[in-house]
Parts: C-alpha cells; structure tokens; sequence
C-alpha cells in the first residue's frame, strides 16, 4: 500500500455530496494503492457542516478555508464552493503544494482561470477541473469512433443543456443569481460542460456568436425583499471549430419539463452520433458504410467490459447513474496523484473552456462574432 491521500473539501452542499461519495466508493472499484481519506470538510455554516461530516464520514471539521489547506495533513484539496471562491482558494492550494480538484465553471472569467493554472504548474500539483461528463462511458466510446475515424471528418456538434428549476418565479435569489458570485448563469454553469465535451470530442473552437437572456428580472430575498437578477437564465451561441465544423449551443435553466437535459449529435462526413444524459447508457450511432437495407441509427448500450470503465463494474446489461461518473473522476485523479502522472480534464482544459464562454459573453454584450483566443 501507498501513502493515504488525505482530501480536504471546501462547501458542503449539492456537490459536496456527490463528491463524498465518490470518495466513500471509489476504493471498492478503482485498484488503488491506497483509496482516498475524508480527513476535513470546511463550510462558514457550522450546522451546515456538522451534518454533512456526520452523514458522509468527514474525520475533522474547518470553518475558515485557509486553515483548512495550511494543515499538514492534506494532500488534496477538492473545490466545490460558489464560483467567486475558486480561485483563490485554488491558487492558495498550489503554493501550498497540495493536488486540487474544482468544481466548473473553473472561475469567475479566463484571467483568473489563467492564474489557477499557472499556479497549479509552477506548483507542479495533479490538478483537475471536474468535467465530470467526459467519463460517462458512451462519452467515452463516442471519442473513440471520433478517434478511429468512424464519422470521417466532422461537419456539426449541436449541444443542448436544459433544465428548468427556475421557471417558477418564486424560486428565491441564490447566489446563482448574482453575477458578482456566479460570473454568469445557465451559461458558466450549464454551457461550460458542453464546451468541454466539443472541445473534447471534435477540438478548439476559434469564435463565437451569443445571445443571452434574464426572464426573471427579480426574485424574493430570504430577508423578503427583491434581488435583482443579474445572470442570464439562458444564453444561445453559435461556434466555429478550428478545424472547419460548425456549432450550437444552447443553455437555459427555463426550459420546462426538463430536469436534466444534455444531448448532443455530431454529424460527419461518414456517420453520425448522438448522446444524451438521461439516457447515459446509450449512445446511438449511424454509419454511411453500413448496409443500405440495415442502414439507419443504431442504438448502443453502452455496458459491455469492453466499454471505457465498465470492467471495473457489472455485468452487460446493468446499467450505471450520474453517480458513477464522479468515481470514475476521482479514481483517474487518486491514479494520477500516486503515480505523479498529469490528468484530464486539468486547469489548462478549464482555462480553454473559460476563454469560449468568455468570448460568448463577449459577443452577447457587443452583438457580433468574437474570436476565441489561441491560448
């Protein structure tokens, strides 16, 4: 056995826990020289807190964040607080030498994603950005016809990600609401995966044409009193690959009758695949070179051993949740950290996906197409 890898999260909430779990099952799946240890939770709420570490085995508690990444006994430090936070304590972490994992969007805009991950490489710590999509095995097997030359050459990406817990306009004013915590809305926090998966399946995008929009100018205070509504409920942008193909994305947390509706479809020169998360098992594909009498869309279950992950779980057939991709996420990191190999999605792959959705915002605010930055 190696050396614990003693993790520290900082925030509690939504994605606190469904990275505790990872932590609490990774080490029955994964084979790991020594699985992750819940050494420390930190949140500014302690009732918050006290909960959380009771609930999912969290050994020892901080309020304050820093004295969280100061202890000699973390190695990781794990990322999953509102979006202002992100960098701070993510530069903190490298100049204390600690691995880090961070919850998307990775900041507030690409400058500060810039200075996470040039502290993360001086630092020379494992760093990770949790695009936690890029390890649902039909994702992953869409790579690899992509990568084997199965679609030929790429033509579309069409993304969609909607959702619709705001549609009702007495949802109260959260955090997510306030461009000063968020950076933006539906478009950091829901476009942001999607640019990671077509930057991840067909390359670069060079520019971008957005339109955005806030429904609900307004909504109710815990203290009763109006907040303003300054990020965007939903922001559409049309995208140029480097390579030549065409893309749309589209974001919108007031999408009714959606609860979590991520799908895309790549069209290419010789087939075609389409994916979409409610149905994660799946993925269908199409094929020029098929049979004209068969030809059509065929529908994979992606649940063979032969499958990206699934070796490491049930039999055909015996599918996996949404739940599985963060321990998938967490076993790639804990191998990385122990063999001092460089993982992805990492803080470069952040920074790219903060300059597209920099370029959209843009783009929304002077109404025409902006270029993304090569670097």
């Amino acid at each position: 056995m190696g050396k614990a890898i003693n993790v520290g999260i900082v925030g509690t909430q939504f994605m606190g826990r469904a990275h505790s779990n990872a932590y609490l099952d990774v080490g029955y799946y994964f084979d790991l020289d020594a699985p992750p240890v819940m050494k420390a939770a930190c949140d500014i709420n302690k009732n918050d807190l006290d909960a959380f570490c009771k609930r999912y085995g969290w050994q020892t508690q901080e309020t304050d964040w820093k004295k969280l990444i100061e202890r000699d006994d973390i190695d990781l430090v794990d990322i999953v607080t509102p979006n202002f936070l992100h960098k701070p304590v993510a530069v903190e972490a490298a100049r204390k030498g600690k691995h880090i994992i961070c919850e998307k969007p990775m900041a507030m805009d690409a400058q500060e994603a810039r200075e996470m991950r040039d502290a993360a490489r001086e630092a020379n710590v494992r760093n990770m950005l949790a695009f936690n999509y890029r390890r649902v095995p039909a994702v992953c097997l869409a790579k690899k016809l992509i990568e084997e030359g199965k679609l030929g050459t790429i033509y579309h990406f069409n993304a969609v990600y909607y959702q619709d817990w705001q549609i009702d306009p007495n949802v109260p004013y959260l955090w997510r609401h306030d461009k000063s915590k968020g950076g933006s809305g539906a478009h950091g926090d829901m476009n942001a995966h999607i640019v990671d998966l077509g930057r991840y399946l067909v390359g670069e995008i060079s520019s971008v044409c957005c339109a955005q929009e806030v429904f609900v100018k307004e909504r109710k205070k815990p203290d009763g009193t109006m907040g303003q509504v300054t990020a965007d409920d939903a922001a559409y942008f049309m995208a140029r690959f480097r390579e030549g193909a065409l893309g749309v994305f589209l974001a919108s947390r007031m999408a009714c009758g959606r609860k979590n509706f991520l799908r895309f479809e790549i069209f290419g020169s010789q087939g075609a695949i389409n994916f979409n998360l409610e149905r994660l098992n799946e993925l269908e594909y199409y094929s020029l070179k098929d049979d004209p009498a068969v030809q059509g869309f065929r529908n994979l279950i992606v649940t063979e051993a032969v499958h990206p992950y699934i070796d490491m779980w049930w039999p055909p057939g015996h599918i996996l949740g949404w739940e599985h991709t963060f321990i998938h996420e967490v076993g790639d990191l804990i191998k990385a950290i122990e063999k001092g190999t460089d993982v992805q999605a990492d803080f470069h792959d952040g920074m790219r996906c903060q300059q597209v959705i920099d370029a959209a915002i843009k783009s929304h605010d002077g109404g025409k197409w902006v270029d993304v930055p090569e670097e």
